[in-house]
């Protein structure tokens, strides 16, 4: 008698032990969560901020490609959307979720990669090209427009410069006060005979503000692509994740249902 009623006992047992097994073996499932959250948080800010910099476009008349900006709205939103997904398909244990957030993400990843290798000299270098031309063609700087006055102000101020080429002279005879430089080691003294109408004893920034200018414009495109790069690496990385924890998801499933059917055999799992 005794032997009867252990037999259910050393089986309870035995199923709360498998249990545990199992239970080990899906610990991919709170990183995933965890990693998706971060995830979904960056892509919400990134959004936040694009809708920041579309919104300060449209006041300020400034044109811009549509299909760059269309293009970051799906890639954020697409994101996002993917993210709540993934965590979902995780929490609930929903493989087609799983599935589907595998396949975007391959997409993307693949899509952000490619696209990045391919046009990275070509994107790097007609930009910083135009940029560089369309300062040039604001020389003389005597002569330029208004709207271009106000641009180079902003830059002599922002990259602590002045002029484009030669530095002041640039300017001829009218210095702006965007050239005034307030900082030693960074400005040069003006003699009232260097410089015609140019106030005796002035100090201005002695760099000329074209290769900053454009050394910066280099930085940040490298940046960009960086960027850009390594969010394909961190979605390859994601995708690994998500068919790991799909397939542990299905090995739970099935030691479940054969555990339910009482066939369960130890070492089996």
């Amino acid at each position: 008698m005794k032997g009867c009623f252990d037999a259910p006992e050393r089986r309870s047992s035995m199923q709360r032990s498998a249990v545990v097994v199992v239970a080990e073996k899906t610990t991919l499932k709170r990183p995933f969560i965890f990693t998706n959250a971060v995830h979904m948080a960056l892509c919400f800010f990134m959004l936040t901020m694009t809708i920041t910099w579309h919104r300060d476009l449209i006041q300020t008349g400034k044109l811009v490609s549509n299909a760059s900006v269309v293009l970051m709205y799906v890639i954020e939103i697409g994101c996002l959307l993917l993210s709540v997904l993934g965590i979902f398909g995780a929490c609930k244990g929903k493989r087609w979720c799983l599935i589907l957030y595998a396949t975007g993400m391959a997409a993307a990843s693949q899509t952000i990669i490619v696209r990045t290798a391919l046009s990275y000299q070509d994107v790097y270098e007609k930009r910083v090209v135009r940029e560089e031309a369309k300062l040039l063609s604001m020389m003389p700087l005597s002569g330029t427009s208004k709207a271009n006055r106000t641009l180079l102000y902003s830059i002599q101020e922002e990259f602590e410069c002045c002029g484009l080429i030669e530095g002041y002279k640039d300017w001829g005879s009218f210095i702006p006060a965007s050239c005034n430089c307030h900082y030693p080691g960074k400005c040069i003294r003006l003699r009232g005979s260097a410089t015609l109408g140019a106030p005796k004893n002035q100090y201005v920034y002695q760099e000329p503000c074209l290769p900053i200018y454009v050394s910066e414009l280099k930085l940040a495109f490298s940046l960009a692509m960086g960027i850009q790069f390594g969010s394909g690496v961190f979605w390859m990385v994601l995708l690994v994740m998500s068919v790991k924890l799909m397939g542990q998801i299905r090995r739970k499933q099935e030691f479940m249902a054969l555990l339910q059917s009482n066939r369960y055999v130890p070492g089996a799992f």
